[in-house]
């Protein structure tokens, strides 16, 4: 399976912010369930106002029990 060149990008941007001390962990509602996310956010600045651009929230529970790495080609 190949990553798509989007995710790539968005990967990229995720660690310059992070290299820069840019990143933000923000309480969200997830608008399907309304229940609480921990979400993942690059901040910015426009116009002298803040700006998160969400990526991801991070995993409830285990997340070795709701993921599964790639399979090794045979």
């Amino acid at each position: 399976m190949s990553i798509p060149d989007h995710a790539r990008a968005n990967f990229q941007t995720l660690l310059r912010a992070a290299g820069s001390g840019d990143l933000a962990l923000m309480e969200c509602t997830d608008v399907a369930t309304g229940e609480p996310r921990y979400v993942i956010c690059a901040v910015g600045r426009t116009d002298g106002d803040y700006v998160f651009t969400p990526f991801g929230h991070l995993a409830d529970g285990d997340p070795f029990k709701i993921y599964r790495p790639p399979e090794a080609p045979t």
